[in-house]
């Protein structure tokens, strides 16, 4: 994608073009330098995305597919080239030196009288240049921060999503190890204390929002070889990943102008890497189940251009007692059943699968809890609330990458 697509396609999206969250008392000249400033982040963005395998001749379809964020050019940037051990809380916090990290958060809340909803709070840091600045400014930069908020209101039948861009840099937008926080404006996932959890989430958007606490729960589980996942065959097409596959979550979710006491199960993912897709995979099929027998389930399904999976598909299976193991592509299948047609992009995604990991007894229908849980804006993906029956019964989230082409 060109710069000029990316700043047209990003005149369209409102969260990047809102007012600027500053006090009267900054004065116009502070707002100027605010515009200007994140006018020239869309500019560095987009040359950044330029080097990640978005071409000019790509479909005009947002800013860029989040597929496209795990490729490109590594010169410069740390890559995960071999296993090695987290070091917590440490690793919790940025990773400064990789090209791409983010902190992505889901979950099924109920409230009292039963009404279901789904939630997504992602925050993605990319960087646009491997060295710090050497500007004065206080709105120069390495990072910009792009973060995701989606609601699913299931009795409803309604989905709401929102996504801001935003430079990290003089508060708007950042990442910090201790205390714990990410945040861009008012969205916020962060340590209500000296250690990582009890972590507060927070976000709001038009007449949804949600403020939630995650209390401890399942500890973090390693994916792939000892917390290296491998996406590609080239050296570093692999990312440092783990898990938080369970944490107890409470707190309220305000929609429609009613506020609704809930409680339920979030699933936390860490991931960080310079170049982690190989050139063959056209996007994912990402699932995370949370099983009523206390297991839970996690599987990136890679599809290539030609078709067909990629063998380093893979997950892991994590027992109620919080043990780990690893799934490979032969260990799973994944059979589409239904599908489901976006009137927005045009994409046409699988909306309910038949997902059977036979060595470990699982064989079960997963099923969208609304077909319409679309994102779309500045990138275009599937990421929704699902429902799991068979031979075991529970919930989760699947996200879908690759699929879109806007109309």
């Amino acid at each position: 994608m060109t710069a000029r697509r990316f700043l047209r396609a990003a005149s369209r999206e409102r969260t990047l073009n809102r007012a600027p969250r500053s006090s009267a008392s900054r004065g116009s000249t502070s707002r100027r330098a605010l515009f200007v400033a994140r006018r020239a982040l869309l500019v560095g963005l987009a040359a950044a995305l330029a080097g990640c395998g978005v071409r000019g001749d790509d479909p005009p379809r947002g800013l860029a597919a989040p597929e496209e964020a795990l490729r490109g050019e590594a010169a410069g940037y740390a890559r995960a080239l071999a296993p090695r051990p987290f070091a917590f809380p440490r690793d919790h916090g940025p990773h400064p030196e990789f090209r791409t990290e983010w902190w992505y958060v889901t979950g099924n809340l109920r409230a009292a009288d039963g009404r279901r909803f789904g939630f997504q709070l992602t925050f993605f840091q990319v960087a646009l240049a491997p060295d710090a600045p050497a500007r004065g400014s206080a709105f120069a930069t390495r990072h910009a921060v792009m973060a995701h908020f989606a609601l699913t209101d299931v009795a409803a039948g309604r989905f709401r999503a929102a996504q801001r861009l935003e430079r990290a840099a003089a508060g708007l937008a950042g990442a910090r190890g201790a205390p714990f926080a990410v945040w861009l404006d008012d969205w916020r996932l962060a340590s209500l204390g000296a250690g990582f959890l009890p972590l507060r989430v927070a976000a709001a958007e038009g007449d949804a929002a949600i403020d939630l606490v995650l209390e401890e729960g399942k500890p973090p589980t390693p994916q792939g070889d000892r917390g290296l996942s491998r996406k590609g065959p080239g050296e570093g097409n692999a990312s440092f990943y783990y898990s938080m596959t369970r944490l107890p979550a409470r707190g309220v979710v305000r929609v429609a102008g009613r506020s609704f006491d809930v409680r339920g199960a979030a699933w936390l993912d860490r991931e960080w890497s310079t170049s982690a897709l190989g050139p063959d995979v056209a996007g994912w099929d990402w699932f995370a189940l949370q099983l009523d027998d206390g297991r839970d389930v996690m599987f990136y399904r890679l599809r290539r251009k030609d078709g067909a999976d990629d063998p380093l598909s893979a997950g892991s299976v994590v027992g109620a007692d919080g043990r780990a193991a690893r799934l490979s592509a032969a260990d799973v299948s994944v059979t589409p059943l239904r599908f489901w047609t976006s009137p927005t992009t045009g994409a046409r995604y699988p909306a309910a699968w038949r997902f059977a990991a036979p060595s470990r007894g699982i064989d079960v229908e997963v099923r969208a809890a609304l077909d319409a849980q679309e994102l779309t804006g500045i990138v275009d993906y599937w990421e929704g609330a699902v429902d799991a029956s068979g031979s075991a019964r529970g919930v989760g989230y699947v996200e879908m990458t690759g699929y879109a082409a806007r109309r």
